[in-house]
């Protein structure tokens, strides 16, 4: 199977944090951007530039103070930060103990001071053991798929635990989400980054309308990663019965040296339903298939990131019993094709989360919140650690090659925006919750009384 590189990982995710050090500690409210241009002098630099006097782009003229409309509220999701944050949060803050205890579960270390980024990995690559120099970390990141930082470790003082920030986190754990590399492409497996990616899958879902494509629930991925995509697999279309479903196994290393043929996921788009079933833990696909404007059948996951927790099933997607894989499926398919005005525009409403609600503007705001609430709660200052290194656009990009510096180039941010970052709402109220749980369990009782139909 491929795997995204270390580099590739840290390199994608950094590059497009770069993108936030300007905005911590300010906002100006205005609509000036600022050029963003990166140089690679020999085409393998890894010298940071000290960046002097931003110059405004010429497209955009600065409005007078008055005029500038207040930034806009974060979507719903945003709100999940504060849950993130609360073991720290109502113990009084972060202390430097608690972050140190993320040491031996992290990948890399990340400080940010004065508008610069520096970084340490592990010495040994994945396996091995983080240095030990002075304990000044800012932040700890794990880049695996499982989350690591168990609540039952830390039973008796929540706070006790490493706010380790990762990619995604079930009801057992307390890792603090975060945005995964993918968002600025994954060049191993040949997938663009994001905002362009998005371009592409509206085009496709513009080239064929819902109703003229396959009445099918479709679904290529590696299903050898875990025991419940394997499972998928019996739901494929047999002489004895069709569950309406054409699942398809997606061999990477085939793909990779015949080019990726067929693999592109914006050009995945040609049936109406499309389902989504977790890997290892999380996948990085959901965002893929919720953007081809075709209702998204999701098999329950306990595994959640960052943008998933603002989905609304009934509204965003399907929900799919787990342990009735087949014959969910096909009711879905069955009940969808009867009902096509309705389950089209559950297709656009998932379309419409992953174009508006998770674009990047979203994603990079997204990252300045949880780093600035993270930031609020620390109750040391970090310094940059012996042997951590500078991170800035070119230390990243230019030494890289091939796909990896392409795919860092596209997601790279042109300008730098001066304008305040969206705002943030208020966290969930305990009987906000409780309705969110009840209009689960309504959507999900309703399923229930189809099957009970039909049967």
């Amino acid at each position: 199977m491929l795997v995204p590189t270390w580099g590739a990982v840290v390199g994608l995710v950094l590059l497009g944090g770069l993108a936030l050090l300007a905005l911590v500690g300010t906002a100006t409210g205005s609509w000036i951007r600022h050029n963003a241009a990166l140089s690679c002098g020999n085409g393998t630099s890894t010298t940071c530039r000290r960046a002097g006097a931003a110059s405004p782009s010429p497209s955009i003229v600065e409005p007078p103070s008055s005029s500038v409309p207040p930034p806009p509220p974060c979507p719903g999701y945003f709100r999940h930060i504060d849950s993130d944050l609360s073991p720290w949060r109502e113990a009084g803050g972060i202390t430097r103990e608690a972050v140190e205890r993320g040491r031996d579960l992290a990948d890399f270390r990340l400080v940010v001071l004065g508008g610069r980024a520096y970084t340490s990995r592990r010495s040994g690559g994945p396996a091995g053991p983080l240095p030990r120099p002075r304990p000044e970390p800012g932040l700890f990141l794990n880049c695996g798929d499982m989350p690591v930082v168990r609540a039952a470790d830390f039973a008796a003082n929540p706070s006790a635990a490493p706010p380790l920030f990762r990619y995604c986190k079930d009801n057992a754990t307390l890792d603090v989400l975060f945005p995964d590399w993918s968002f600025w492409g994954w060049p191993e497996v040949n997938i663009r980054p994001w905002a362009p990616f998005l371009d592409e899958a509206a085009r496709e879902n513009r080239r064929v309308p819902w109703t003229e494509r396959q009445p099918y629930a479709y679904w290529k991925r590696n299903p050898d990663v875990s025991a419940t995509r394997a499972d998928l697999l019996r739901c494929n279309a047999t002489g004895a019965v069709d569950w309406n479903a054409r699942l398809f196994r997606q061999d990477w290393a085939a793909a990779e040296r015949n080019g990726f043929p067929g693999s592109d996921p914006a050009r995945q788009c040609a049936y109406r339903y499309k389902v989504y079933v977790e890997g290892r833990a999380w996948s990085v696909s959901e965002k893929y298939i919720l953007a081809c404007d075709s209702p998204v059948l999701l098999v329950d996951t306990s595994y959640r990131d960052f943008f998933s927790r603002g989905l609304v099933a009934g509204r965003h997607y399907w929900p799919v019993d787990a342990a009735r894989k087949c014959p969910a499926i096909k009711l879905a398919v069955d009940w969808g094709n009867a009902h096509p005005a309705g389950t089209a525009r559950m297709g656009a409403e998932g379309s419409g989360f992953a174009r508006e609600e998770l674009a990047m503007d979203n994603v990079y705001d997204y990252m300045l919140h949880v780093l600035t609430e993270y930031a609020r709660l620390l109750c040391y200052k970090p310094t940059v650690p012996e042997k951590a290194v500078e991170l800035c656009p070119e230390s990243l990009a230019c030494p890289a090659g091939g796909r990896a510096r392409e795919f860092m180039m596209d997601s790279k941010e042109r300008y730098v925006a001066d304008n305040e970052s969206c705002t943030l709402p208020p966290p969930f109220t305990a009987d906000e919750i409780e309705e969110m749980t009840r209009r689960d369990d309504d959507v999900r009782s309703e399923i229930r009384e189809l099957e009970k139909q039909r049967s």
